[in-house]
């Protein structure tokens, strides 16, 4: 069986348990990038590309952003390159929203 690739991207650490989770218990999935926003954001991001890289593959994205300009912006590059996005906690079009 292929390993199910995942990316996750995150602010200052938000998706840590959720990772740990993954990593403990996910057989066939391997966490293969993770970019984690360190720096604090404005109220209003306007360049969202200079936070979220277009660069990435991946068989599914979780979104554990917590600005709705990232977390928009990273579901429109996800639609482009045919990659679902999981924003956990979040209604967001374009994206599937589980239960938390």
């Amino acid at each position: 069986m292929d390993t199910f690739k995942l990316v996750v991207f995150e602010e200052h650490g938000s998706g840590e348990k959720k990772i740990q989770g993954i990593t403990e218990h996910g057989t066939g999935l391997e966490i293969s990038r993770r970019y984690n926003i360190e720096e604090s954001l404005p109220a209003l991001v306007d360049d969202p590309e200079l936070y979220i890289p277009e660069d990435f593959s991946a068989d599914l994205v979780l979104d554990f952003l917590k600005h709705p300009d990232l977390s928009s912006y990273l579901v429109q590059v996800c639609r482009k390159k045919n990659i679902p996005v999981v924003a956990s906690g979040k209604k967001h079009a374009g994206a599937m929203t589980p239960f938390t």
